[in-house]
């Protein structure tokens, strides 16, 4: 976190305030913030509240700003990065949410990410991930959304779909915002020279049962509460598949078990996420050929 502090403290853009959302810290880090860094509003939740509660929390200290970024403690900022995000957004004014270029911190030749991709089965990735930094990565466009772990958000648009899904407590809530996002008329933007060093997962880790039981579960959640009617019903059979080969796959691995609680506990909240589907629906802007358009449809065996 303090590496991440000092780097934003030598942004070349200026007009900006720094909020941290102290989600029960035990390492010490919350009292180096104030002590070192005494300009930045340090909020403590209280207990873990996850990824999801805390970003919320935080919009909440936002008030009078057009926009609000999100920048993971383990993500630690170029010089320019927020003047290039600031400098798209007015550039793209359609565009509720602006994503960074996202650097392996150990190695700054290979790509984090650039942006989410969401399959037309209902899982998703970030797009670049452990390829070489490469021209076509330095180009900006439109992406489906942007990573979480650096992100800027136009406040209005944020508050006008809610906000993170609290339920899911952390992963995959960037991408069901996202999708949210598209759902509500708006649209998302990658910007190449906005650059961040991102560890990825250093808290709970890549491949942990944590990670791989929220990521199971909210995977399901998204599909359901946010692809459209029409597309849900043909769609659903490709999504069953992949649920299935997912399971498989983990199982193979020896996180069966896990998997399975995660799946579980889907299917246990599909009453929650249909109630939740009817209200975004019912709100629906975007038509379905703009949803369809952003799909990603490549076949099977596609990357995950």
């Amino acid at each position: 976190m303090l590496r991440c502090l000092s780097a934003l403290a030598r942004q070349t853009y200026r007009d900006f305030r720094v909020v941290v959302i102290d989600n029960a810290s035990s390492d010490g880090s919350d009292a180096r913030i104030e002590s070192q860094f005494p300009g930045v509003k340090l909020v403590r939740a209280g207990a873990n509240v996850g990824f999801a509660r805390g970003n919320n929390i935080g919009f909440g200290h936002a008030e009078g700003s057009e926009f609000v970024v999100l920048l993971n403690p383990d993500a630690f900022a170029e010089r320019e990065w927020l003047e290039k995000l600031v400098e798209a957004a007015g550039q793209h004014p359609d565009c509720a949410s602006i994503g960074s270029r996202l650097l392996r911190a150990d190695d700054p030749l290979t790509l984090d990410g650039i942006g989410d991709v969401y399959h037309v089965s209902g899982v998703h990735w970030r797009e670049g991930f452990g390829k070489p930094l490469a021209p076509w990565s330095l180009v900006g466009k439109e992406i489906f959304s942007p990573c979480a772990a650096s992100a800027l958000y136009r406040l209005s648009a944020i508050r006008a779909v809610g906000g993170f899904d609290e339920d899911y407590f952390c992963y995959s809530e960037d991408v069901d915002l996202g999708f949210r996002l598209r759902l509500a008329g708006y649209r998302s933007w990658y910007a190449p020279d906005s650059v961040v060093h991102h560890v990825g997962s250093a808290t709970t880790g890549k491949t942990s049962d944590f990670t791989m039981y929220h990521g199971c579960r909210n995977t399901i959640w998204t599909y359901v509460k946010n692809m459209p009617g029409p597309l849900f019903w043909a769609l659903l059979p490709a999504h069953l598949f992949v649920v299935v080969m997912l399971f498989c796959k983990l199982a193979w691995r020896g996180q069966g078990a896990v998997a399975y609680r995660g799946f579980r506990d889907a299917a246990a909240g599909l009453g929650t996420a249909w109630r939740k589907r009817r209200a975004i629906q019912s709100a629906r802007r975007a038509g379905l050929g703009d949803v369809w358009r952003v799909l990603n449809k490549a076949l099977p065996g596609f990357r995950r």
